[in-house]
Parts: structure tokens; C-alpha cells; sequence
């Protein structure tokens, strides 16, 4: 909130939506440039593969994906290469630029549409390619950058096939109270009125809590057929010592628990996949 002291009342600041345009390069060294993005990577793999294969087999035919704000790309790029139809979207056209370098790389002719533009935008875009609904979107680190981001439930509810299903993967709010508990950085949690510099930081200021998350989702009629936790513990652990010197170990773990409540809920992001339709 902005104090407005002339005239003694206080004006909401206005909120955008983030593009990671200007740092791109740095977004990719910190979010996947270590450890931390293999967890991130090897949980959302675990999650989403299996799914997606399940969801082919029963169709009987490859699948119709929307990776929107994409990002890199990665788990996008890799379904398909196993012969999916996958359109590509982000708000940055750099960050689009990176991933398609890393799709040529695979050496394959792949199915890949990219759209670079703000999501809001997307529909018209679609629309006039008369393209069918999507089998599966993806949603990652999206939902906390957006102004508004509760108002993607009806893009997602347009885009969606009716037998389709939903990845959303969200930054959890309550690590961030937990790791500055652990850490001791109680002036962090006292102050009501801090905010990372988002200029470099990938800390967001706007994220969204998992209950909320869920009540849009039960809102717009959507179960939930998957819930894990990325990064339950690894980022909790200020000494680096036994098992955590043993990258294999620590995702090892991860995985293991990633779908273990309580420690689930303590994970730095959560994913949560959501369909339409019971469970195949």
C-alpha cells in the first residue's frame, strides 16, 4: 500500500503482471542451474510423464499440449520429442529464444508452436488458428507473477478438453515463512511491508497459498489427482553435510517425500495436477 499523506488515505499499488525478459539469463542460472532445478525437474517429471502416458494410451492417440508461460520449456520440449503437438507460450520473447534453442538441440523435427505474448492474448491468437482444445496444460511458476492470477481459471476452463488435465506449479508462501523461522530472520517476518527487489530477485511478493489455489479449483469443478511438494527439505539444510553432500541421495529423498504429507506442504513450490474427469 502507498500512504497518500496529503490526503490521509491509502492507495493500493497497481500490480502487472512479470516478464523475466531483461533477465533471462539469470533466471536460468538460478532456477536451473544447480541442484535446486534438478529436484524441481525430477519431481514435476515423476508427476507429469506417467500421467500423460496413461491419459495417450486411453485416447489412443498423441495429445494436444499448452505449456503457458513456458519459461524454458523443458518438460514441454521433452513431450515432444516423444511425438506430442505442444504450443509453447511466454510473455518474454527472449526466454522463448532460449527455450527453442534448447528444442533444436534435440535434433528432432518436433511439433512445436511458440507464441510469445502475454496469456490474456492467447485465446485470440488460438482462435484464429481454430485450434481444438488442449489434453493437458501446463502452468509452472506462473500463477505467483501474475496481477490477477485467480483469473486464469477461465482461460484455463476455455482451453481445456473436457478428458484433459491440468499441471499448476506454484510457489508455496509458507516456505518462505518456514525457511526464515529456521534461518532466524525474524525481522523479515515481522515486517509486514517488505518486498524482495524484483528487479533480480525470483522470490515473488504476490504469491498465492495453497488454499486458495485449491478453493479456485473446486470452484471451477476440477479434482485433484496429484499433490506434490518440490524441494521438501533441500533448501531447509543450511549445513551442507552427510547425505546432502550426494546430489543423487538428495533427490532421491525428495522424491521419496515429495508426496508424504506433512513434509509435501513444506516444499519451496507445489505441484498440484487437476482434471475434469475421476482419475484414469
Amino acid at each position: 500500500m502507498i500512504n497518500d499523506e496529503n490526503q490521509g488515505i491509502e492507495i493500493k499499488e497497481a500490480r502487472t503482471d512479470r516478464s523475466f525478459e531483461a533477465i533471462a539469463d539469470h533466471f536460468k542460472k538460478k532456477v536451473y542451474g544447480g541442484l535446486k532445478g534438478e529436484i524441481r525437474l525430477a519431481v514435476l517429471h515423476r508427476d507429469i510423464f506417467g500421467y500423460i502416458k496413461k491419459l495417450s494410451q486411453t485416447l489412443g492417440r498423441p495429445l494436444r499440449i499448452l505449456d503457458v508461460g513456458a519459461g524454458l520449456a523443458q518438460i514441454a520440449i521433452e513431450l515432444a520429442t516423444q511425438g506430442h503437438t505442444v504450443i509453447i507460450n511466454d510473455i518474454s520473447a527472449n526466454m522463448l529464444e532460449k527455450a527453442k534453442r534448447s528444442a533444436a538441440k534435440t535434433g528432432k523435427r518436433l511439433d512445436i508452436a511458440w507464441y510469445a505474448c502475454p496469456y490474456q492474448d492467447l485465446e485470440a491468437k488460438l482462435a484464429d488458428d481454430n485450434a481444438d482444445r488442449f489434453d493437458v496444460i501446463l502452468c509452472h511458476a506462473l500463477l505467483e507473477w501474475l496481477a490477477e492470477p485467480r483469473l486464469i481459471m477461465d482461460f484455463f476452463d476455455k482451453q481445456l478438453s473436457d478428458t484433459g488435465v491440468l499441471s499448476l506449479c506454484f510457489y508455496n508462501p509458507a516456505s518462505f515463512d518456514y525457511r526464515n523461522l529456521i534461518m532466524g530472520n525474524f525481522n523479515l517476518l515481522d515486517n509486514t511491508a517488505y518486498k524482495a527487489d524484483n528487479k533480480k530477485s525470483l522470490t515473488p511478493n504476490h504469491p498465492v497459498a495453497r488454499q486458495e489455489v485449491e478453493s479456485w479449483l473446486a470452484q471451477h469443478h476440477y479434482q485433484i489427482v496429484v499433490e506434490s511438494g518440490l524441494r521438501v527439505f533441500h533448501d531447509y539444510a543450511p549445513l551442507k553435510r552427510g547425505g546432502h553432500n550426494d546430489p543423487e541421495a538428495v533427490i532421491r529423498m525428495e522424491l521419496r517425500y515429495s508426496q508424504q504429507a506433512p513434509y509435501k506442504w513444506l516444499g519451496r513450490y507445489l505441484h498440484i495436477m487437476a482434471t475434469r474427469q475421476a482419475s484414469l
